[in-house]
């Protein structure tokens, strides 16, 4: 009780919790100011530079090379000094930038000497951030370009930098710029010996050699690559790649370089590549026009092949930018946020009037400034000429922060910086409204958990709600634990970046269910069974029974991780909450009612979350079709302009198993029900909580006939989504995860009280599977670990052990959603899909083989179920295979070794009558 009252003071303080509304612009602070050009103050600081390598290793900043104009006590003369040092920072005390409510105090730099040095004075080149180091890429001196890649790694225990040669390029570039896509280091650039043509290479790094703790193997200072990789002698590690149609940009106008990123388009990374050219600059100013370049109209995208999908270019939505020259004032791009690309123009310091950051989707092929909807060149202010004299070093990721430095050539003694950019969120406060309706909703949920605890007076009133659940509330527990925020929230996010293959899979329930209903429930029903693993053993032994009850439990704490941090994602983007507190109040929350409550609790709590969430997406939905340009035709013809609706993938090659193609689909979508309606005890549950065995079939019925025209609504959901940010992409918060996208349109775009309902409901469905699997996890516990060995001496202690376990199993899964929580994860509905095929696939194979065989026994079972962990496992690692598929590989795995062992292993004779299909009692 006394944990209740405190988790409703402080959900009741964030009820009148707000903060302030803002629009998505950029922020940038001076994290350092540089020396001018007076030598006796730079030893481990480095002076303004222009064309510097940037990049970040083990969370220090590291600066290497660069160009400044040489100085004398008059001033600049027409000569420039090229550095070949390394300068190396880190922060003393890492503080967030100013979001605008107040200033924030910056971190301080501590700057460490470094005895290491490039290989040769160098500037103009490219630097990208590796797991491994800093890699240093290519570079002039002013009068010449080179091949040169290095490799600068820093030691944070010892503070100290090691630099590493990596295989040259295999001829001389200018401008590089370069980008990683995984483990494949790609650069592209102009080739000197044909100024108008592209060089466009890629480097496999990892057919790298690394010793046991991850470290390069080096010989030499040179960073030695697996043999299989080691090039004849007259040919490169490098591959040359395309580069038409960039080698057109050239054509036109030498004087261009490229910018190259990889970002994610919703399906895959790509490689996206922007021109920019030189300003004109006024004669006589001392200042060298190499350094000074801003970006053009033209934007394109490499897709990068494979097995299945064919590499190519293509172009894009034009940068909203004019040709002249007194309009240009974009400097420099990044890859930001988890599918968008940002334009920085200068500093606002820097210019008198300064220009909006540009950000473009890579999703929805759109482009935005500063809350404005329709970007053009008219609408962006002009700059002056003069900022043609500053010149930006391409930014790096210093943890949440994005680092730049500008160096002025203008004047002697100019100030210089490192500056670190924030972007704001343009997602609106969720408002206190909203908050007080999710604390009351989530306050009813608990209250129905202390109801129920007063009714549980037996395990089987705990575990079964003593068999006297309606069928309809049946059948909405088991479309909730199905649908879960799993299919709120990463179902509509998932069909926004990719299209409708999955609908097909999600209409193989209508196959299961006669399986489920025919085969599968009557002999849980015969059996009288509280945990679905007491068939195995029955079937097979004790030891296949207490394997697969704990592959059972090890999926059900991953699966409560997997909803609870997608829900806490979703709910950090739209509350004053962060996930991490998300997780603790909902993980809180689940403790008490499902701990007090029982399964009847989890029970009606799925019936009341399931009407209110389907309601809710209805009403999303029709606001989303107010939104688009032409309503619902609208929302029809951009979805088919964009191939949204797309059912099917065909294609039967070898290679198609790696790809969502339509068999792929079917016989992935046929698995996973398979193991769910058959091997997962959170549905098998529900066949056992209603009065008799026709009372379960409508359960069953009903649930599918719920989930098809269910499904159906929410992969509109996620097209209507795309259509909508099409039209409105000034609507479209570029700080947020793809996750988050419909949590955040249920916030800014519904009303107030409306928003807190639904958002209320997202909230409760989590609560409600979380509490599903905590149920079953303590169920299959008692019943299979403690009950066949008598651990406990009377029911009443097998009650009180069945709640310690599910308060114990609820904070695991609490521990499991923290690990979750990561912006490397673009999608948490394909995560889930691995992990139900890893632990279910074979579960599900389990059951099968029991039922249609006569002659498996339970060591042919047992081998059959390792080999189809270890194959899904490979599958995992070694990717072979699409995740969708998992569940599928896992059950005939199963049912193929499992029998084929079965006929050479011994097995006892045991009586299989209603344990097969051919031995069923009517």
């Amino acid at each position: 009780m006394r944990h209740l009252l405190k988790i409703i003071s402080v959900l009741g303080l964030l009820a009148v919790k707000a903060v302030s509304a803002q629009s998505a612009n950029v922020q940038w602070q001076s994290i350092a100011q540089l020396a001018g050009h007076d030598d006796a103050h730079y030893s481990n600081v480095p002076p303004g530079l222009s064309g510097a390598f940037v990049g970040v290793h083990n969370e220090a900043l590291i600066i290497a090379g660069g160009v400044r104009p040489r100085s004398t006590k008059t001033g600049l003369t027409q000569g420039f000094e090229y550095f070949d040092q390394i300068w190396v920072a880190t922060a003393k005390e890492r503080s967030p930038l100013d979001s605008g409510n107040g200033p924030a105090e910056r971190t301080e730099l501590s700057w460490y000497p470094i005895q290491s040095r490039l290989s040769q004075a160098l500037a103009n080149g490219a630097a990208v951030n590796h797991e491994l180091g800093v890699i240093t890429i290519a570079g002039s001196d002013g009068q010449a370009a080179y091949q040169n890649v290095q490799m600068l790694r820093w030691h944070k225990q010892q503070k100290r930098l090691e630099t590493f040669t990596l295989p040259s390029l295999p001829f001389a570039i200018n401008n590089p710029s370069a980008a990683l896509i995984k483990d494949t280091l790609y650069v592209i650039g102009t080739s000197v010996s044909e100024p108008a043509q592209s060089a466009f290479l890629a480097l496999d790094l990892s057919e790298l050699k690394l010793d046991f703790a991850g470290n390069p193997m080096v010989s030499d200072g040179v960073v030695q690559f697996k043999a299989s990789a080691s090039p004849p002698a007259t040919q490169s590690y490098w591959r040359q790649l395309p580069s038409q149609p960039i080698d057109r940009v050239h054509s036109s106008n030498a004087a261009t370089r490229l910018i190259l990123m990889a970002q994610y388009d919703g399906r895959a990374d790509r490689l996206y590549v922007l021109s920019a050219s030189r300003a004109k600059q006024a004669s006589g100013q001392g200042v060298s026009a190499e350094y000074h370049w801003h970006i053009d109209r033209d934007l394109w995208t490499y897709r990068v092949g494979d097995a299945n999908v064919k590499a190519g270019w293509s172009r894009l939505a034009n940068v909203p930018v004019a040709t002249s020259d007194s309009y240009r004032g974009y400097h420099t791009a990044v890859a930001f946020g988890a599918s968008h690309i940002l334009l920085l123009p200068l500093p606002p310091s820097d210019s008198n009037q300064s220009l909006p950051a540009l950000f473009y989707n890579t999703i929805t092929d759109t482009w935005t400034a500063d809350g404005q909807s329709d970007v053009n060149s008219a609408s962006l202010p002009v700059v002056e000429s003069r900022s043609a004299n500053v010149a930006m070093t391409t930014p790096a990721y210093w943890g949440q922060d994005l680092v730049v430095m500008t160096s002025s050539q203008q004047a002697a003694g100019q100030a210089n910086n490192i500056w670190g950019i924030q972007v704001n969120s343009s997602v609106p406060v969720f408002g206190w409204q909203n908050m007080v309706v999710l604390t009351l909703y989530l306050l009813a949920v608990v209250m129905v958990g202390v109801y129920f605890m007063f009714k549980n007076r037996s395990t089987d009133d705990y575990f079964r709600g003593g068999q006297d659940i309606p069928w309809w509330a049946a059948a909405c527990s088991i479309y909730a634990t199905m649908l879960s925020s799993l299919t709120y929230v990463a179902l509509p996010a998932l069909v926004y970046r990719t299209d409708w293959l999955l609908y097909v899979g999600v209409m193989m329930i209508v196959v299961v269910a006669p399986i489920a209903i025919y085969v599968a429930m009557p002999f849980f029903r015969q059996i009288d069974a509280t945990s679905a693993y007491e068939y195995l053993s029955k079937r097979f032994n004790m030891p296949v029974r207490l394997f697969a009850s704990g592959l059972f439990m090890l999926f059900h704490i991953g699966r409560m991780g997997i909803v609870m941090a997608l829900t806490a994602l979703a709910l950090a983007a739209v509350t004053p909450l962060n996930a991490q507190q998300c997780v603790l109040i909902m993980g809180g929350l689940c403790l008490i009612y499902c701990t007090l409550g029982g399964v009847e609790a989890v029970i009606w709590t799925d019936t009341i979350q399931t009407l209110v969430l389907l309601l809710g997406a209805v009403l999303c939905f029709v606001y989303i079709l107010s939104g688009i340009d032409g309503g619902f035709a609208g929302f029809i013809e951009q979805g088919l302009a964009a191939d949204k609706f797309k059912m099917a993938h065909v294609d039967f090659s070898l290679d198609s198993i790696t790809v969502l193609s339509i068999w792929v689909i079917v016989l992935g979508g046929i698995g996973q029900n398979i193991s769910s309606y058959t091997a997962d005890q959170a549905v098998v549950q529900r066949y056992m909580v209603t009065t008799d065995t026709k009372a379960a079939a409508n359960s069953i019925w009903a649930n599918a006939f719920m989930a098809i025209p269910g499904a159906l609504l929410f992969f509109c959901i996620g097209t209507g989504l795309y259509c909508f940010y099409q039209s409105q992409p000034q609507k479209l918060d570029p700080t947020i995860q793809i996750d988050q996208i419909f949590p955040a349109f249920i916030a800014t775009e519904l009303p107030i009280g409306i928003a807190g309902l639904i958002v209320a409901g997202i909230f409760a469905a989590a609560q409600s599977t979380v509490s599903t699997s905590m149920n079953s996890i303590a169920t299959t516990f008692v019943t299979d670990f403690m009950r066949p060995f008598s651990v406990c001496k009377s029911d009443q202690a097998y009650l009180k052990a069945a709640q310690l376990l599910t308060f114990l199993m609820g904070a695991l899964g609490t521990c499991a959603a923290l690990i979750f929580i990561s912006p490397e994860i673009r999608s948490l509905m394909e995560q889930y899909f691995m992990v139900i095929g890893m632990f279910m696939g074979a579960l599900g194979g389990l059951f099968v083989l029991g039922v249609v065989t006569r002659r498996a026994n339970g060591w042919g079972a047992m081998i059959g179920l390792f080999t189809g962990v270890a194959l899904m496992f490979s599958a995992w690692r070694m990717q072979w295979a699409d995740g969708y598929l998992f569940a599928t590989i896992g059950i005939l795995t199963c049912l193929l070794v499992g029998y084929l062992m079965s006929l050479v292993l011994p097995a006892r004779d045991h009586d299989l009558t209603g344990l097969t299909l051919y031995t069923m009692r009517k």
